[in-house]
């Protein structure tokens, strides 16, 4: 596959304690997305930040949390990043944010097979 122009940036941000059926949510969603054949999936774990009840999770040492801010960003053409908005509805319920932004795809390959 070969992906260039215009295209969409989805970003997720949850908590790293949130799961899905057992299983922790952003594992969850990069197995869905992979599973919907989209371009590529990134997982980054924050540092420190806080969401809608204000109470800040960090990683220093004397309020050490469990619960880091997780960024879920998504890249892909803006009709296949639609349908994974669609399936996210069902796993995502409460205390997160979805950013959808316009990108420029310089240049995405994977190697043959």
């Amino acid at each position: 596959m070969k992906i260039e122009g215009k295209g969409k940036l989805l970003k997720i941000f949850i908590g790293e304690s949130d799961h899905w059926h057992g299983e922790p949510l952003y594992h969850a969603i990069l197995k869905m997305v992979r599973e919907n054949g989209l371009a590529g999936c990134t997982i980054v774990r924050g540092i420190e930040g806080f969401g809608a009840t204000s109470r800040i999770h960090s990683t220093r040492i004397l309020r050490l949390s469990e619960d880091l801010p997780i960024v879920i960003e998504i890249v892909d053409k803006e009709e296949r990043i639609n349908k994974i908005i669609k399936l996210l509805d069902d796993m995502i319920s409460e205390g997160l944010i979805i950013t959808l932004q316009d990108v420029e795809i310089i240049k995405y390959t994977h190697e043959k097979k």
